[in-house]
């Protein structure tokens, strides 16, 4: 039965990204301005909120015994988790779209980076809902099936614009709406393939539990940072952004509040 659980835990941030690039068949052909900083805004705050609440928080609880350097292990796994980041946006194709790009060829480009990065992206968060439903599993303390289930429909929340973000520029460019689904949908795969390997690999995991939960959540932080609130923020001055953040931000502690 906790196995049933977890397969539906893992899988509920893939269905999000999915059902955000179904959008591009029921929206305009592009994504207007203001929508996409609502969208940033409002994935960014759920983030944040659900790597304090869900990864940070139960990371620092399981090294109580620490005593006053109880926050070594999420604070030393957060700075590891934001420097891989940093290392793989240098290895791989950035998120941020150069708009001087023109000729036939820039179109290939601007789906190819931006396909790579989220999918990249997806990576941590995948893994972060496999290590708290590892760490469920195997009774950590600080731990629970609920927590994890908030987690994870955290992740699918901000799955959902993140899905929209990928599909609606890639139609905005002529591409039809079928394709731009299923880049949409594979740019979210890697989710439970990363929840599963980290579940697989739970041997390993558990006895540094609290560094991996900092990992996450630094790699969290590195994308709010890096990628979302840039994009948020990007030309003229609307608070359409700051205001999503705090609504995805408040939604995501309601729900760490309601489940945990």
């Amino acid at each position: 039965m906790k196995w049933l659980s977890v397969i539906e835990g893992i899988l509920i941030p893939f269905l999000g990204t999915s059902l955000g690039a179904a959008s591009v068949f029921f929206l305009k052909k592009s994504m207007s301005r203001e929508n996409g900083r609502a969208l940033s805004g409002f994935a960014s705050g759920v983030m944040v909120a659900a790597s304090f609440f869900s990864l940070l928080l139960p990371a620092m609880e399981q090294s109580a015994d620490m005593g006053a350097l109880a926050f070594l292990p999420a604070a030393l796994g957060f700075l590891i988790g934001v420097f891989f980041l940093l290392f793989l946006d240098r290895v791989i194709p950035h998120m941020h779209l150069d708009k001087s790009e023109e000729g036939p060829k820039s179109g290939l480009r601007r789906t190819t980076k931006l396909v790579l990065a989220v999918t990249l992206h997806n990576l941590p968060e995948g893994m972060a809902v496999g290590i708290v439903y590892a760490g469920w599993l195997y009774g950590r303390d600080g731990v629970s099936a609920s927590g994890a289930l908030a987690l994870a429909i955290g992740i699918a929340l901000q799955n959902f614009p993140e899905g929209a973000i990928v599909s609606m520029p890639l139609r905005a460019e002529g591409m039809k709406k079928g394709k731009t689904f299923l880049y949409g949908v594979l740019s979210g795969a890697v989710e439970p393939v990363g929840a599963v390997l980290t579940l697989f690999a739970a041997g390993l995991v558990l006895p540094v539990l609290p560094y991996l939960l900092g990992f996450a959540a630094g790699a969290m932080f590195y994308v709010v940072v890096e990628e979302l609130i840039p994009e948020m923020a990007e030309g003229k001055h609307s608070n359409v952004g700051t205001v999503a953040f705090a609504v995805g931000f408040v939604l995501m502690m309601a729900l760490d509040a309601a489940f945990g």
